[in-house]
């Protein structure tokens, strides 16, 4: 790899963070989260200086707002990062292929982040397949593909991959990217708050419509449901609620299913690469990811 090619590569890595970045700044706002990695989000800090200085107004409604522009500001500059990395690769056709990439990943989180938001409201008339499908939407496109696909295949189109290489990589980081957010969302019920950084149980608190409530609401009573239902999304929610609805998604056999879809799409991750046509380090160094992003607890 040539020092131009280098650079490129470390700027749109650049990028793709204060991407990552923008996203959690806007997700914590639209989750009303009050904490990332154990410190206060962003519009929590805000807030906080809006009521340590006794400003005129709302604190909430400052925080909200800037925040809001916080991440607005994130994006522009990631764009900016971007297009100074490609220009720096001083290949066209490269440079042309990698933002492409980079566009999709960026209307995809959108998307799928406007998924999310609806499905917390229209979950009220779906049926229960329905529900579960509409969770595997928003963990695809909220999560899979720019936490571990678009990243993989923008890399490769910045080195020059083939088709085929571009291929298999999708192939490969698509299911590793979902076995990544079904970790997540049980660490978003189960974690430990202090390894966590977030509350234990907060997206209980927030009615996160995963595919973990997914399969649990299908396979309880309907009494259990509803009152599984009532709970769901209070923000207020205390210790003891938090252990109810636990227990139902463990009484119902839900986490050992998502454990097994978990399982499963490694499997598919790592099968994807039997016939990759990557160098050897490279598909060492991808199979060790599989773990790494799967077996944790924060």
């Amino acid at each position: 790899m040539t020092q131009r090619e280098l650079d490129a590569v470390v700027g749109a890595a650049s990028a793709l963070e204060l991407f990552h970045a923008a996203a959690l700044v806007h997700d914590d706002v639209i989750d009303s989260s009050d904490t990332r990695r154990g410190e206060p989000s962003a519009h929590r800090r805000f807030a906080d200086r809006h009521a340590d200085h006794r400003w005129a107004g709302d604190a909430a409604g400052f925080g909200t707002s800037a925040a809001i522009l916080l991440g607005d500001l994130l994006l522009g500059w990631s764009d900016e990062l971007f297009d100074d990395a490609i220009h720096e690769l001083g290949d066209a056709q490269r440079a042309r292929a990698a933002r492409r990439l980079f566009n999709t990943m960026r209307t995809d989180v959108t998307a799928g982040q406007y998924l999310d938001v609806l499905e917390e409201s229209a979950w009220v008339e779906r049926d229960e397949q329905e529900l579960l499908d509409a969770a595997r939407r928003v963990v695809v496109f909220k999560s899979a593909k720019y936490s571990i696909e678009s990243p993989l295949l923008i890399g490769a189109a910045l080195g020059g991959g083939s088709e085929a290489q571009l291929e298999a990589l999708s192939a490969f980081g698509l299911p590793l990217g979902i076995a990544f957010q079904l970790r997540d969302d049980l660490l978003g019920v189960f974690g430990d708050a202090a390894v966590t950084g977030k509350p234990s149980g907060d997206d209980l608190r927030e009615g996160k419509r995963t595919v973990l409530v997914a399969l649990t609401r299908s396979r309880v009573s309907s009494s259990v449901r509803r009152a599984f239902d009532e709970l769901l999304g209070d923000p207020e929610l205390n210790t003891e609620q938090v252990l109810m609805l636990q227990g139902a998604m463990r009484d119902s056999g839900a986490v050992e299913e998502v454990e097994e879809l978990i399982e499963r799409e490694v499997r598919r991750a790592n099968a994807a690469l039997d016939e990759a046509s990557l160098a050897p380090e490279a598909i060492a160094a991808l199979r060790q990811l599989t773990a790494r992003v799967t077996d944790r607890d924060a």
